[in-house]
């Protein structure tokens, strides 16, 4: 097992981004500070080549404008938030709206923006960092000031595994994840379409047209949103409109249990996750628009898949769905695990 430090780069303010690399088993997994970004996961094929299977930039500069959020960690609240308000404890607090008439992924500033305080360290049979930061109350219009600390680590057996811990002295809705996109074909390889998807999931969050769930849960039993058994993601793609919801997750709140199983044929290469967060949003990377990535990739629309483990969207405003909200008496604590093969 290894752990590798370097300086990614130098913000204009003067402040130094670090890059961490973890290698353990067969996997070299790099993370940076700004942003608590995945950087990188190379791992073998099949046939033993070597790729890299996350869509993301070769220099710093990328993600100081990394809109498509890739790799990026999310908080305070991932997702969308309806009309960028919600009201709690008998007050309305008003979100910033960067999506439209909503707020997205924290607002204009959410944690993937900011400069992680981090460590790196050897435990067991991993190596890990430890991301921290604070974010003081009112920030992007939340209450309460936050503590948040996410843990990223890297295996012996071949997974990779996220905690998520947050605390805050004011109830507050968090909802913390990473945004990687994933491509095990290797980055910039081509489109997801024929990678074959399972998801653990009897219903899904229904969506209006802003993408804002309506507050029904519909059983994807006959419908394109069926993964309960593994299908090409391609195969009813067209019907579906692209997928970028929400399933809500089979199995109890809070326990660790199986979320979603991936497998491309011509590398070989699989992945499996397994969470303790009630739901998963998989989307397909409808939004990519020709994006300039790694050496001379470009991501185009269906580049590149995400598996983000989380609460479900506009939670505050949907009384029905698991309760996002924390505070003096409810600490947040997540954990996710990916695991691969080939």
């Amino acid at each position: 097992m290894k752990i590798r430090r370097k300086t990614f780069g130098v913000l204009s303010n003067g402040k130094k981004v670090r890059l961490f690399t973890l290698e353990a088993g067969d996997l070299v997994f790099s993370v940076s500070t700004l942003g608590g970004n995945w950087v990188s996961l190379v791992l073998p094929s099949r046939q033993g080549k070597r790729d890299d299977i996350l869509l993301g930039y070769s220099a710093l500069d990328g993600y100081l404008h990394n809109t498509p959020y890739l790799g990026a960690t999310i908080g305070r609240f991932g997702n969308r938030i309806g009309n960028a308000r919600f009201a709690l404890d008998g007050r309305e607090y008003t979100l910033c709206k960067n999506d439209g008439e909503h707020s997205l992924h924290g607002g204009r500033r959410g944690f993937d923006r900011l400069l992680w305080q981090a460590e790196a360290y050897e435990e067991k049979d991993g190596v890990f960092v430890r991301l921290e930061l604070e974010s003081l109350d009112g920030d992007e219009g939340y209450p309460g000031n936050l503590e948040a600390t996410v843990i990223y680590g890297v295996s012996k057996s071949n997974e990779i595994t996220a905690e998520y811990r947050a605390s805050v002295d004011k109830n507050c809705p968090v909802n913390l994840t990473n945004h990687a996109y994933f491509n095990l074909a290797g980055e910039g390889r081509g489109d997801i379409l024929s990678h074959e998807v399972c998801l653990y999931a009897s219903s899904y969050a229904e969506v209006g047209p802003s993408l804002i769930p309506t507050g029904n849960l519909i059983p994807v039993k006959g419908t394109p949103f069926d993964f309960s058994r593994p299908k090409p993601i391609g195969r009813d793609i067209a019907a579906a409109g692209g997928y970028d919801h929400c399933f809500a997750l089979d199995g109890d709140p809070r326990v660790l249990k199986p979320c979603a199983e991936v497998s491309e044929a011509e590398s070989g290469r699989s992945m499996k996750v397994f969470t303790t967060q009630p739901g998963v949003q998989f989307y397909t990377g409808n939004f990519l628009t020709g994006i300039p990535g790694k050496i001379g990739s470009v991501y185009h629309k269906h580049g590149g898949f995400c598996l983000e483990t989380q609460y479900f969207p506009d939670s505050p405003n949907q009384p029905a769905f698991p309760d996002a909200v924390f505070g003096p008496d409810r600490v947040y604590r997540e954990k996710s695990i990916f695991s691969f093969d080939w």
